[in-house]
């Protein structure tokens, strides 16, 4: 079972270690700043911190020694562009926000992905000191249909890496559906056909590039398993994300932004539902997760340990992970609350109720 959970906050980045059975607070980096993602890079034990600063902009960090140093390198960032007229700057788009990251594969020293607000997929090849935008998918006809989900910009908040062969990867965009690549990220093909978009008029239902997934995550043990959280429904994909079906068991809401997915068994997974976009609470007010077993089949409520209501608890895309046991969880809040179960989410434990809103929980990899 995990030790040691990352928890990246709007005022900071918290050290979990686990003492005696129970988290305990080990350390704090980046106080007062608001970091949006954490990366442990498996191969080396490297860990990386997106920082959103606002005004300042998007900083990386990187630590070579378990997180008692830091040093910043290069953030991921667009190539400046013509200008349009001759007298002017040449300007492109900037990022916003890493969104997510993710490491190459095993005989890929080096290799990380960044996604980022607006719609950029970056690539290092040395361990964050150059970036490079890959052109391929910034070129990808169905991008200039992409569109902003909760942000103005469309984002990638998803790179799934598959662990057999690394050239396969699945990315997730708000919003733009799920887009695959074969090659490396050489070239790129629409996937995600069966996704919903109910927001949409009719005929554009299933129109592959109007889809919003929240978060979608493959099941390390069969990486043909794909989950998606999406805007209006739970899906599941038995083929890399090339095709999904829509899970329509009985459930307290389709709606949420996270899921799990259990590192051994690809039918279960483990979501967190709230009433919908407009109303970004827990149904009646009772916070829960659920889990199915079943691929879907049906779902278990789990809300052992967790607050009576009224309770307003929202868990955002990266606030809920799963260890590589499949047993420890662990999950934050808008709010500020971290919550922990060594019980496959049967039972729950506060770990602490008075954290700035989380953004991004963790586990390290070391089960």
């Amino acid at each position: 079972m995990a030790n040691r959970l990352y928890v990246g906050t709007r005022k900071g980045l918290l050290t979990y270690e686990r003492q005696s059975g129970a988290l305990a607070l080990q350390a704090t980096a980046f106080l007062g700043d608001p970091v949006t993602f954490v990366l442990e890079d498996a191969r080396d034990a490297t860990l990386y911190a997106a920082l959103n600063l606002g005004h300042f902009g998007v900083k990386l960090h990187r630590s070579r020694d378990g997180g008692a140093s830091w040093q910043e390198i290069p953030a991921p960032a667009f190539p400046a562009r013509e200008p349009v007229a001759e007298d002017a700057e040449p300007k492109g788009p900037s990022v916003f926000q890493i969104w997510s990251l993710a490491a190459g594969g095993p005989d890929e020293p080096g290799v990380l992905w960044a996604g980022t607000i607006p719609g950029g997929l970056f690539r290092t090849d040395d361990g964050g000191e150059t970036w490079s935008l890959v052109e391929s998918l910034w070129d990808f006809p169905a991008r200039e249909r992409w569109m902003g989900g909760g942000y103005d910009d469309p984002g990638i908040h998803s790179i799934s890496i598959d662990p057999r062969d690394p050239r396969r990867m699945a990315i997730a965009v708000s919003s733009g559906g799920v887009v695959l690549s074969d090659d490396g990220g050489a070239s790129w093909a629409q996937g995600g056909e069966g996704l919903r978009a109910a927001y949409m008029p009719p005929e554009m239902a299933f129109d592959p590039v109007a889809q919003d997934p929240h978060l979608v995550v493959r099941c390390p043990a069969a990486p043909e398993v794909l989950w998606c959280q999406h805007h209006n429904g739970i899906f599941r994909s038995g083929d890399g994300g090339r095709t999904f079906t829509e899970i329509e068991a009985e459930a307290p809401s389709r709606f949420g932004f996270a899921v799990a997915a259990h590192p051994q068994r690809p039918e279960t997974a483990w979501f967190v539902p709230a009433v919908k976009d407009e109303c970004r609470v827990p149904v009646d007010q009772q916070f829960v997760a659920m889990r199915t077993d079943d691929g879907g089949k049906s779902f278990s409520v789990l809300s052992e340990g967790l607050p009576p209501p009224p309770s307003f608890d929202l868990v955002y895309r990266h606030g809920l992970d799963v260890d590589g046991t499949g047993e420890a969880l662990a999950m934050g809040t808008t709010t500020g609350n971290l919550w922990a179960s060594e019980t496959g989410g049967q039972s729950w434990s506060a770990v602490s109720q008075h954290l700035p809103p989380i953004n991004h929980v963790v586990w390290a990899a070391d089960a």
